[in-house]
């Protein structure tokens, strides 16, 4: 049974209820001071409380999508995938089409968009990731077979899943719906997570000698996808977006490839890579790549970019507050990188808090991408 299904979640619930009533129920028997009594009174209360964490635990991966199997949860991901195309004379190429899924609440393509799962390798990198892209209604509309989109890279945080910008933070229910109200034009959304060399957590890095992160979200993802969908390849037609980890990647990748990307929208950002355990060396010694790596050094010591980026926090609840709104400051200093902000009453670094940012964000974005 998978981590993430609900029998072993019910399970879970059902041994910490079990193992609760048990004690209540044998509490009186153990009640002595003997060596018997006194460890078995601390053996139902360790099992009733490890039974009760894993119970809070599961429900909490699913509700937030931190982990999508035991082997990810465990650090033993570690296979890139490889993609089989059973489609006789399929297209070949760097990115190819699992599976198709309606959107949710949606009806045929045409009236409410498709999802599809796709399977990308970087050209240069060859990086190999999966990836969510959402087409919208108007890109099955006979009348507009011609038409190009701008489209969008939305990422996740570390490690999380690139199911839970689908299932969690509705990314393509909510752009169907602002596009049929008007409020943003029609755009494809490419929806993965930045952890494309799981389990390690690059920070969107080229990491010398490792894996070219940077690399591949900003040359390989645009091109496979360009090459396969109808995206306008006008300048200024791709934006990236991202939530925590994401966010950060999201902005780093408008400021260091602001032709590739005409705006850069973090939600929950931090601004520096961290060091830790789950990235290890990320710059083998190069200072240079360290520093422009900080994105407040980045706006400090080298040209603006010519970008659009929008921030988010919240004055209660999030720890990069005051951060950010340094952030903000360097930025508008520059008087060439322009910059916007969400700043919420109160929120915390969840899901809640992002999907209450995430219909003005796209609705900010799309105003920011060229196209017909």
């Amino acid at each position: 049974m998978g981590l993430t299904s609900n029998t072993v979640l019910l399970l879970a619930v059902l041994s910490a209820v079990l193992l609760f009533a048990g004690t209540v129920w044998q509490w009186p028997r153990l009640a002595g001071r003997g060596w018997r009594a006194v460890s078995g009174r601390i053996g139902l209360l360790l099992a009733t409380q490890l039974a009760l964490f894993a119970s809070v635990g599961l429900a909490a991966n699913q509700a937030f999508g931190f982990y999508a199997s035991w082997a990810d949860l465990f650090g033993r991901e570690t296979d890139q995938g490889v993609v089989v195309d059973h489609a006789a004379g399929g297209p070949k190429g760097p990115l190819r089409v699992v599976e198709t899924r309606r959107v949710e609440g949606g009806g045929e393509p045409r009236s409410g968009g498709q999802i599809q799962k796709v399977a990308i390798t970087g050209r240069t990198t060859r990086i190999a990731s999966p990836a969510y892209v959402y087409l919208p209604p108007e890109y099955f509309d006979p009348r507009h077979r011609a038409r190009t989109f701008p489209a969008a890279v939305v990422l996740t945080g570390y490690p999380g899943t690139a199911e839970a910008l689908v299932n969690k933070l509705d990314y393509p229910r909510t752009a169907r719906e602002l596009a049929a109200d008007g409020r943003m034009r029609p755009t494809i959304l490419v929806m993965l997570r930045p952890t494309v060399a799981p389990p390690r957590d690059t920070e969107c890095v080229d990491v010398p000698g490792g894996p070219q992160t940077e690399s591949f979200f900003a040359k390989d993802l645009p091109e496979a996808v360009t090459a396969h969908y109808r995206v306008d390849r006008a300048p200024g037609s791709w934006g990236v977006i991202g939530n925590s980890t994401g966010g950060y990647c999201a902005l780093k990748l408008a400021m260091h490839h602001p032709r590739v990307f005409a705006a850069g929208a973090g939600l929950s950002a931090y601004y520096k890579a961290p060091i830790d355990p789950t990235t290890g060396d990320l710059f083998q010694g190069d200072k240079t790549l360290r520093d422009e790596a900080d994105l407040r050094w980045f706006l400090k010591h080298r040209p603006a970019p010519g970008t659009s980026l929008l921030v988010t926090s919240s004055k209660v609840g999030e720890s990069n507050y005051k951060a950010t709104l340094k952030f903000i400051e360097q930025a508008k200093a520059t008087n060439k990188t322009r910059i916007s902000s969400i700043i919420l009453e109160s929120g915390g670094h969840n899901f809640n808090t992002w999907r209450r940012e995430i219909p003005p964000t796209l609705e900010w974005i799309s105003g920011r991408l060229s196209g017909p």
